[in-house]
């Protein structure tokens, strides 16, 4: 039996009538040991019918028209683009979704990773991106918001819980590397314990964001290591996921 009700974290964000948005917590769900208890990854070693159950009760609860298109995420660049002409019951191997399409409910899973939701001002163009920080310095967010079609002063955007900028604890090649392709970005860096460094994930999206005309950001704060309500891959190496929904009713 699940814990509790799910524990469902609803946006705080513009978006126009009759599109939705969630992000799920840890708790509420099936799933047991280092899974407990609403994981909703199916590839991280959970019993696969703890997983069944945990997204039959997301769409219960949250009263989803459809089942969420799951994708195979690789911290790549690739969109998934619905209607996309081919077959989606396979499951796709990308690291973000868009759509026009009423009815149609994008997500990603995250444990650190930043999730990334976009909704276009009139409500017509979603997305939801996969945002690690090896998406977010190959540009997964600017070629989000280009496949969304509308000028970036268009684009709506909310980030969902990811690592803070007191844990995320990174090498020096990695700060020039994202300092090489944008200088503005050593702002997003301090110093921490003997060469490495604390990146603020969440400043070098809104950075990211800001060069393609996207100005209207919203969320960004929460951080997953060390807030227990959410997994953590990089405090508990094995663990569940949360996801990050958005669809247009």
């Amino acid at each position: 039996m699940p814990t509790d009700a799910p524990s469902i974290l609803i946006p705080d964000w513009p978006l126009p009538a009759g599109v939705h948005s969630a992000i799920t917590r840890r708790n509420g769900g099936y799933s047991e040991g280092p899974y407990r208890s609403f994981n909703l990854g199916d590839h991280v070693g959970d019993a696969a019918q703890a997983v069944a159950k945990n997204r039959e009760m997301l769409r219960t609860w949250l009263k989803l028209p459809q089942e969420p298109q799951w994708l195979r995420q690789v911290h790549g660049m690739e969109l998934l683009q619905i209607p996309a002409g081919q077959d989606l019951s396979a499951l796709p191997e990308a690291d973000g979704a868009v759509t026009h399409l009423a009815g149609q409910v994008l997500a990603v899973l995250t444990a650190d990773c930043l999730p990334v939701l976009a909704c276009s001002r009139d409500g017509q163009h979603l997305g939801v991106f996969h945002a690690g920080w090896r998406g977010l310095l190959a540009g997964i967010l600017e070629k989000g918001v280009a496949a969304l079609a509308v000028p970036g002063k268009e684009v709506l955007i909310y980030l969902g819980p990811a690592i803070g900028p007191e844990a995320f604890e990174v090498g020096p090649e990695l700060r020039a590397a994202f300092v090489a392709e944008d200088p503005q970005a050593v702002s997003a860096f301090r110093a921490g314990p003997g060469d490495r460094w604390l990146a603020d994930i969440y400043q070098l999206a809104r950075q990211r964001l800001h060069r393609v005309g996207v100005t209207a950001i919203y969320g960004g704060g929460l951080c997953t290591f060390s807030d227990s309500e959410f997994f953590s891959y990089r405090r508990d190496a094995v663990t569940g996921r949360m996801a990050s929904l958005i669809w247009r009713e």
